[in-house]
């Protein structure tokens, strides 16, 4: 890689980790690049108490109100005929600070990876009042129309058809960067003998059961128990859900583990994830060459993101118990079923990566 001499602003966010998680990874691809980066909360920007404010709803709706949440996408996230709400006001409320941010720091491309930093850069971008290049990078399947603002200059997308629609949908550039997933995924982990050992005798092959930073979703004990009643060790993610923590370790006491900073040791200790939100997780799983399963989504995009994944051939989607049992006896024994379904996902590895953003650099 050609060293690119390039300040570069990450807009994140601090719903969950995942967003952070892809910030980070482009941080360290752009500074390997030689140029230099600064990350910020898009939440930060918005006056005090918003920030929080907001992302405390978001967890409080997703964690135990997930019909509103469900009712919220369907209003604000998804297309549909006539007005639309959007998150318009909301974005204008962080244009100030964003915009002091900007002078203070001299950017030369400035880079959302969060939906509502990406209406902040495109209204401003439309306005002329941002005055360098803004790409979005695109975090979810579900590319959900609050992720959308023609203002933008490009968009970075999970793959190539997604890019395709982004494309389309605005008449603005949008390429496929593939997964932007840390190193230290890209294949087995040393560290997963000990994690094999910590996770009980192999008469039962684990099983990943991932809830997310925040320990999100639906009968997460039933899960487990259902996982377990085919054969295979439960292991549940509780993030920083202390609760969900007590309450999955009832069973026993390999069956729940909480933060866990060693996740690509873990992932390789492991025959498949179930997963319920389409998102970081579920990519680090298939980098390090663990099959996904989804079932029991959260509603909004993490439905909508696990239906497109198995479309495209990178999981299984899970409508019923049955049906999580049949993709698990397939997907966790050695075969080619197995086999092409790693080699399906690890492709999303593969892609245009930071590029489109160093060329960014270079133009006039």
């Amino acid at each position: 890689m050609n060293a690119v001499q390039g300040r570069f602003l990450i807009l994140s966010a601090g719903m969950g980790s995942g967003h952070h998680a892809v910030a980070d990874e482009l941080a360290r691809r752009l500074e390997a690049g030689g140029g230099l980066t600064r990350t910020v909360d898009v939440l930060d920007l918005l006056p005090p108490g918003v920030g929080h404010g907001l992302s405390t709803f978001y967890r409080t709706v997703i964690c135990h109100a997930p019909a509103v949440y469900a009712g919220l996408y369907a209003a604000f996230f998804r297309t549909g005929d006539g007005p639309r709400p959007g998150s318009a006001p909301l974005a204008a409320l962080a244009e100030r600070r964003f915009l002091d941010l900007v002078a203070r720091l001299r950017p030369d491309v400035v880079v959302p990876v969060f939906h509502l930093a990406a209406q902040l850069t495109g209204r401003l971008r439309a306005r002329g009042e941002l005055t360098v290049p803004s790409a979005v990078v695109v975090t979810d399947f579900a590319v959900h129309r609050q992720w959308l603002h023609p203002g933008n200059d490009t968009h970075l997308c999970l793959t190539p058809q997604l890019a395709r629609e982004v494309g389309s949908a605005l008449d603005r550039p949008a390429v496929a960067s593939g997964a932007l997933v840390a190193p230290r995924f890209h294949g087995p982990a040393p560290t997963a003998p000990d994690w094999r050992r910590r996770l009980g005798p192999p008469d039962r092959p684990p099983v990943l059961i991932s809830t997310g930073a925040w320990g999100a979703g639906a009968d997460v004990a039933g899960t487990a128990r259902l996982v377990a009643s085919a054969g295979y060790r439960p292991v549940v993610l509780c993030g920083r859900n202390t609760r969900l923590f007590r309450e999955a370790s009832r069973g026993a006491p390999e069956h729940a583990v909480g933060w866990v900073d060693d996740m690509p040791g873990l992932l390789s200790a492991s025959h498949a994830l179930v997963d319920n939100a389409a998102g970081q997780t579920a990519l680090e799983a298939m980098a390090v060459g663990v099959p996904v399963v989804s079932y029991r989504t959260i509603p909004g995009h993490g439905r909508e993101g696990a239906r497109r994944m198995a479309a495209d051939g990178l999981t299984d989607h899970a409508p019923d118990a049955a049906a999580l049992t049949r993709s698990l006896d397939v997907l966790t024994r050695p075969g080619p079923a197995r086999e092409q379904r790693i080699a399906t996902a690890r492709a999303l590895l593969t892609g245009e990566g930071v590029r489109p953003l160093e060329a960014l650099l270079r133009t006039p």
